[in-house]
Formats: structure tokens, C-alpha cells, sequence
């Protein structure tokens, strides 16, 4: 992915899927904008947005049992920056599928999300930040987090 299909707009639309997926801060914010314009789930929404930052934490521990080295491709450098140097599973999936699946879950309509949480992941091998193994893992565990969160709790 990292060799094709690459033009300016299409690279600077990965960079600008990378920073917003940084440490789940699209999904707090989507969050936060539910809760305050869903007062009757607005505890679910603010769950959602939570879980994008606590998605990285998980995800962070899985990295440093695993210690998988982001990809190094001779002549084509990464095209964005991360924390760390450890890459499996994909924290930007992780957390984007974890909060859509649990979005989605709080309303049906939330499903659309599940695209912007599919692009902010494919993104990650395409700017040669992640294997695709990584990002498939991290949709696997996103997703179930997503589908286990005791949502139904604060209903």
C-alpha cells in the first residue's frame, strides 16, 4: 500500500485520517457532540467517546507484549509519526472500531461510522506506518471491545 496509488490529495487525506484517529480524539469529541445533543443516552455517549482513549491503553499492552517493529521500507519513509516504535496491532483501528462498533450499538443509525473507522485504519499501511496484519488485528480487537463494553448499564 505503501507504493501505490499515492498523489498528493490521496496522501494528504491519510495524514489528515492519522492525526484525527491520534490517541481515539475523533471518537472522544464524537462523544462529547452526541452526549450533548442526546440527552437520553447521553452516559452512552459519553462511554463511546471514553472508550477511544482507553482502546489505545489496551492496545498499548498488547504492543509491549507482542514488541512488533513498525515496517521499514528501503526508500519510502513513513509518512506520519507515532509514540512508539511498536507496531502490533494498530492502535487507530483499535480505537475506531471500538468506539463505532459501540456507537453503533447505542443507535443503529451510528453504523455509518464504521466507514470512517475502516479509513482511518486502511490509512495506516497506505502512510507505511503499520503492516495489514496489524490494522486487521486491531479492527479484531477494537470491534470486540466495542461489542463487550457494558453499554446496556447506563441505558
Amino acid at each position: 500500500m505503501r507504493t501505490r496509488f499515492h498523489g498528493p490529495r490521496a496522501e494528504a487525506t491519510a495524514i489528515w485520517l492519522g492525526r484525527i484517529g491520534e490517541h481515539g480524539a475523533v471518537w472522544l469529541l464524537l462523544g462529547l457532540a452526541l452526549a450533548a445533543i442526546d440527552s437520553e443516552r447521553r452516559e452512552q455517549w459519553l462511554l463511546c467517546g471514553i472508550l477511544g482513549p482507553f482502546a489505545i491503553g489496551l492496545n498499548y499492552a498488547v504492543k509491549l507484549v507482542v514488541r512488533r517493529a513498525r515496517p521499514v521500507l528501503e526508500g519510502l519513509p513513513p509518512l506520519g509519526g507515532a509514540p512508539s516504535s511498536l507496531s502490533f496491532p494498530s492502535a487507530h483501528a483499535t480505537s475506531s472500531f471500538a468506539c463505532a462498533t459501540a456507537m453503533t450499538r447505542v443507535a443503529p443509525e451510528a453504523a455509518v461510522l464504521l466507514g470512517l473507522a475502516a479509513a482511518i485504519a486502511v490509512c495506516r499501511p497506505y502512510l507505511g506506518m503499520h503492516y495489514p496484519s496489524d490494522v486487521l488485528a486491531g479492527l479484531l480487537l477494537g470491534t470486540g471491545l466495542g461489542l463487550v463494553v457494558p453499554l446496556d448499564l447506563l441505558a
